[in-house]
């Protein structure tokens, strides 16, 4: 007898997972595997942030808090967004939760019936696919590539629009790709979605600090989209806080109190210590952590230099994020060393194999042409992580 809904059999497991968990299980093997796999900061939390939570924990923090989080961290997200997005959101607008994949669903979860399609940018990040499934929604994928810097137009999204559309979900700063929207390319798609009033643009902007060139801009700052906008945030990558699990969800009032209503049946409110720390963090200015940034630009440039020089990859230097994401359509339909490349999740477990570097397919983020590599790690390890890729292909340019 077969127990499983035909729910869980729709999903799939995280490519991210499987690619880091084989790359531990090779390290443990004894086996010398630099790991480009995950996507998360390798700094440790900011000494204020971890005082905080030694903090809460002396002064018991330690029993339920109201669903949605504590009014206390609700008014600090309310204020980093006015400050550092220009957003009105009140206290009542806002819900805390264990993550911001928590708080992507929960949106989801409030709109979402079988059937209603769901547009998602290609690339997007693993889970998104994934979440649409479990809610029982349709996703319509619309493709971009290398030449166009992974961004879709105001045409692609319009043509990608029917009667079934709900929700657009897409991040900027994305992950994988690493572009993000422009204030213009926003201005154009926000005209789009100003049409259509029966969508809801969940716009994941959780890497928004990890930019390199100018701060990025939210679709929610353009007024006459604002009640169709649902803007997901956390803790994870800015401020290194990855294990916490602190996200949280801005929008319209009707969609936050729905995002309430789903997270009392679930979870309740995320962890009372984590959430007196994130109001530490949301409450100093971000310039007190702009460290992280620094490092991580400077590694984005050694990286960009050293990726130019591997044969046949095409790559574009990221703006945002801490991820590369080069095309190496090259190499699929051929024969390495005796292994059959089909997409990027085979040649990804080749370079795993032969050259003992791990990454991550992008047949999982909608882009089987392209492999993310995450430049969260140490310079020396990414030094030679591109010198292993270079030596190891470098005997198959001619293949």
């Amino acid at each position: 007898m077969d127990k499983l809904s035909d729910r869980i059999k729709r999903l799939g497991y995280s490519q991210t997972f499987v690619m880091s968990n084989k790359a531990r299980d090779m390290k443990a093997a004894g086996i010398d595997v630099i790991s480009l796999t995950l996507g998360e900061p390798d700094f440790d939390v900011p000494e204020n942030i971890k005082k905080s939570a030694l903090e809460a924990i002396e002064q018991n923090y330690s029993h339920y808090s109201p669903v949605p989080g504590f009014l206390e961290l609700r008014q600090a997200i309310s204020h980093k967004l006015k400050r550092d997005n220009q957003l009105d959101y009140k206290p009542t607008q806002i819900c805390v939760s264990n993550g911001a994949k928590q708080a992507i669903l929960n949106v989801l979860a409030a709109i979402i019936n079988d059937g209603d399609e769901v547009i998602l940018p290609v690339p997007y990040w693993v889970s998104y696919d994934e979440m649409v499934k479990m809610m029982g929604g349709k996703s319509i994928f619309i493709k971009t590539s290398y030449v166009n810097d992974f961004k879709i137009t105001a045409e692609q999204l319009q043509e990608a629009i029917t009667p079934k559309t709900k929700a657009i979900l897409y991040s900027s700063p994305c992950n994988p790709s690493g572009s993000y929207y422009t204030y213009d390319e926003l201005q154009s798609l926000a005209k789009v979605i100003a049409k259509n009033p029966q969508i809801t643009v969940i716009s994941d902007e959780i890497y928004e600090f990890i930019n390199y060139e100018t701060t990025t801009k939210s679709i929610a700052a353009f007024p006459e989209i604002y009640e169709q906008v649902a803007v997901i945030n956390g803790m994870s990558k800015g401020y290194a806080m990855t294990g916490w699990r602190i996200g949280y969800s801005a929008c319209p009032e009707w969609l936050a109190k729905a995002c309430d209503k789903i997270q009392g049946q679930m979870t309740s409110g995320a962890n009372t210590v984590a959430q007196r720390a994130s109001i530490t963090a949301l409450n100093t200015d971000p310039s007190e952590y702009r460290y992280m940034i620094d490092e991580f630009k400077k590694r984005r440039d050694i990286v960009f230099e050293l990726m130019k020089e591997i044969p046949n990859f095409k790559v574009l230097l990221p703006k945002s994020a801490f991820y590369f994401f080069p095309d190496v359509s090259y190499y699929i339909g051929k024969t390495l060393d005796g292994v059959e490349i089909k997409d990027s999740d085979d040649f990804a477990m080749f370079l795993l194999d032969k050259a003992h570097v791990g990454s991550v397919g992008g047949v999982s983020f909608g882009s089987p042409e392209c492999v993310r590599f995450s430049y969260a790690a140490s310079e020396s390890e990414l030094r030679e992580a591109m010198r292993r890729i270079k030596e190891c292909l470098e005997k198959y340019q001619q293949v």
